[in-house]
């Protein structure tokens, strides 16, 4: 058999080395094209559920929250397990299902069974899904900073960048004075600008996003002018509620032509926020600025900080059976 091989080889040269170069380029063409990663994801098809209560502590987010979406997520076709934990306002529950699940039909499945435990749960309990990834689904980590001033970004007074006195103008007109601001700055441009569009890269399931510090506006009442006026905190988150939203009324027909009339209403800095009115007395209006200090503040930061004694946490595993742990 070998023998005849080598005569059809020797024979038909010109065939063999022409067959050998169009399977060389195909396995070329093949190779470049070839979906697997440089550390494949080996785990297999689960959905998160990530439930967020502030007010609950470890033991009332196991009853009430982690028990009730369990129960209500249980005998899902094709779900082989579920694992859990609960700590302090927060709870995670991993569905697995079995291999041959398509992941798009899991988490619809999901879907509807938490849509329907959500009459079962406590009020202000934030219920989401995780996204289509794993943990072995990082891909790219990446910073964003300040360019430093030189010649590839010189300094010009008035244009959106490092200014002489020390300071940042953003492209907004906003200048940034302090590392707080830049800070804060940053986190913005990372929020709005840059997670969006790495959210519409094709195969990115998601972007999230670690370090500084989340801009706020933070209303600081004080109590003393607060008792003095006979003002209380209720009214001042109602009057900043009801002043921050916009307003249509229809539209006005003049000449053959209709003009949109609307009430742009919405806060856009610290200043529309302390020009509102909370009440009224003797005829002055109050305003938010007489009883409180408004600044730009940040969101509190959370992470995972060492174990400590007093923190208590509880983990469940279960498998679809209820035979015993996974």
């Amino acid at each position: 058999m070998i023998e005849r091989i080598v005569k059809f080889s020797v024979r038909r040269r010109w065939l063999v080395l022409f067959l050998v170069l169009a399977a060389t380029l195909s396995g070329i063409w093949s190779l470049s094209r070839l979906p697997i990663d440089a550390v494949p994801d080996v785990t297999n098809v689960q959905v998160q559920v990530n439930a967020v209560a502030p007010a609950l502590t470890p033991l009332e987010i196991e009853k009430q929250v982690t028990v009730a979406l369990e129960t209500a997520l249980a005998g899902i076709p094709g779900m082989e397990a579920t694992r859990s934990f609960s700590r302090n306002g927060f709870a995670q529950i991993t569905v697995v299902f079995a291999d041959r699940t398509n992941i798009y039909f899991a988490r619809q499945m999901v879907t509807e069974r938490i849509n329907d435990a959500r009459s079962l749960l406590p009020p202000n309990v934030d219920v989401r899904l995780g996204p289509v990834s794993t943990g072995l689904g990082e891909i790219y980590w990446w910073a964003v900073e300040y360019e430093k001033p030189g010649a590839s970004s010189p300094v010009r007074n008035g244009q959106p960048g490092w200014q002489s006195d020390g300071s940042y103008l953003t492209p907004e007109g906003e200048r940034l004075a302090d590392d707080f601001n830049r800070t804060v700055y940053l986190r913005t441009v990372q929020d709005w600008i840059i997670r969006p569009q790495m959210r519409s890269v094709r195969g990115v399931a998601g972007a999230d996003a670690i370090g500084g510090f989340v801009k706020q506006f933070q209303v600081q009442p004080d109590p003393q002018k607060l008792i003095g006026l006979g003002i209380t905190l209720d009214q001042i988150i109602t009057a900043i509620e009801k002043n921050n939203a916009s307003r249509g009324a229809n539209y006005i027909e003049q000449n053959g032509e209709g003009l949109v009339v609307r009430a742009a209403g919405r806060v856009e800095n610290a200043d529309d926020i302390a020009r509102i009115v909370v009440s009224t007395r003797g005829g002055v209006p109050v305003r938010v600025r007489d009883v409180a200090e408004v600044v730009i503040g940040r969101e509190l930061r959370t992470g995972r900080p060492p174990p400590r004694r007093s923190t208590r946490s509880t983990r469940r595993c279960h498998p679809a059976s209820g035979r015993g742990p996974c």
